[in-house]
């Protein structure tokens, strides 16, 4: 029986996973929520870093408008992802890591689910110390400078994001609101701070700079995409919560409005902080550029809200439905195993200034393979089956989808292994090398298994 994007009775379904993981049916999150959510999640010291990382040796690689074309340009194909891609959670209500045994097979998600969970994990460990680093200062000031140790701080942090996460979007919802309303507010007055005060430095090694729109320019933009590979690939984890009634389009204005707002402040912000100051840790930064400790506590807190906010949208929540899936525990238990291996990344390394560059080579490596991932759930999705799907046959461990799909996997390998070798475009490499080689494989090589006879056609 086919299913033309409407969800199954999830009594029907198979019991083998966590209720979190069936069909979303009670969606309580309108198109305001939704845009709060991607404003709260944009605002992330991890992209604010990103924006410090173009001032190399006291000189911005890109000038202020190649940084805003390139922003531009891979906001508007990462919208239009989000907006194909979502569209299978938000019709039928499904998470990402069920949505991937279309694809990959039951056993072959298994794969494809840790290459999203583990770069989420690691992620949830940098942004938590960035906000446990903001949290010591706070500590410091209102302590009168007795207190200092962020470690303490990075417990006390996850110990509250644990909490709030117990409650699923639920509590991503207010939560998302709340922040985005406080970060923006700090964000304009430190950009006001900025230009009021530092605006010649500014303009001299970051707005004027002659700048390249060679291959650092198109880095840039994989660098950007691939940030957000991770979360636009488990889109259906987001638009399942997502009120029903809303068009493609709509949905797609509902990512590009607010990322384009969020990293507009927090690109410039990140590059202008490393122009004046030649830091490219933000929290380092700020406070040689205000030297208030009341400022500096209010700029800490914008800190800590904004750590939490990308946390609870991206980093937390789809590595615990991975878990989950993995090891059959209740969404609660996944959420605390998800917080404890965050610690278990060393976060305090990775927010070094040497860790910079580094990081910035794990995201473009990791998204060599999420690249293919992507455009293979595309493909499968919208010309393969063309958006016709069986619901029920997702949660049977014995049905058409038992097993792994070996298109699935070649096909990944084939798009990962030249993005890894030609690194700085390793995002856009392996998403179109992943696509068309799992379409022609499951149209040639594999026709004849379960996964392509499956298909409609």
């Amino acid at each position: 029986m086919k299913n033309n994007q409407s969800t199954e009775n999830n009594a029907s379904l198979s019991t083998d996973v966590d209720q979190s993981l069936l069909p979303k049916t009670d969606r309580t999150v309108s198109g305001m929520d939704y845009i709060c959510m991607w404003l709260g999640d944009g605002v992330n010291l991890g992209n604010m870093t990103l924006g410090a990382g173009l001032v190399v040796a006291g000189v911005a690689v890109m000038n202020a408008y190649q940084t805003f074309v390139a922003a531009l340009v891979a906001i508007g194909i990462i919208s239009t992802l989000f907006a194909l891609n979502d569209r299978f959670g938000y019709k039928t209500g499904v998470p990402y890591v069920i949505q991937l045994r279309l694809s990959f097979g039951i056993k072959g998600a298994v794969v494809s689910s840790l290459l999203r969970g583990i770069p989420a994990i690691v992620w949830y460990g940098f942004q938590s110390w960035i906000g446990a680093s903001a949290l010591n200062e706070i500590l410091k000031v209102l302590s009168g400078h007795t207190f200092d140790n962020a470690f303490i701080c990075f417990f006390i942090l996850q110990a509250i994001q644990i909490g709030l996460s117990m409650y699923g979007f639920h509590a991503v919802k207010w939560v998302e609101m709340i922040v985005s309303i406080v970060i923006l507010s700090a964000l304009i007055y430190v950009f006001y701070i900025l230009m009021a005060e530092h605006s010649t430095v500014i303009k001299e090694r970051w707005i004027d700079t002659k700048g390249t729109w060679g291959i650092e320019f198109f880095a840039f933009i994989m660098m950007f995409m691939g940030n957000y590979a991770a979360i636009f690939l488990s889109a259906a984890d987001y638009s399942r919560e997502l009120k029903k009634g809303i068009s493609d389009t709509k949905r797609a204005l509902l990512y590009f409005v607010p990322i384009v707002i969020a990293y507009g402040f927090v690109l410039a912000i990140g590059a202008m902080l490393a122009s004046v100051t030649g830091i490219s840790n933000p929290v380092v930064a700020f406070p040689k550029i205000v030297n208030n400790d009341y400022i500096t506590v209010a700029v800490s807190l914008f800190i800590v809200l904004g750590a939490i906010a990308v946390n609870m949208v991206a980093n937390i929540i789809p590595p615990t439905y991975v878990i989950t899936l993995l090891t059959k525990l209740k969404y609660r238990y996944a959420v605390i195993i998800t917080g404890i291996l965050a610690g278990c990344t060393f976060p305090w390394i990775l927010v070094n200034e040497e860790s910079a560059k580094g990081l910035g080579y794990f995201i473009l490596i990791y998204s060599a393979f999420l690249g293919p991932i992507v455009s293979i759930l595309l493909v499968d999705y919208f010309i393969l089956r063309n958006q016709q799907v069986n619901i029920q046959e997702l949660y049977n461990s014995e049905g058409v989808f038992k097993g792994i799909n070996p298109g699935a996997i070649i096909a990944m390998l084939i798009g990962a292994i030249p993005a890894l070798i030609f690194v700085k475009l390793a995002w856009i490499i392996g998403f179109v090398l992943g696509g068309i080689s799992y379409y022609i494989l499951m149209k040639t090589a594999f026709k004849d298994s379960q996964f392509y006879k499956h298909n409609s056609k």
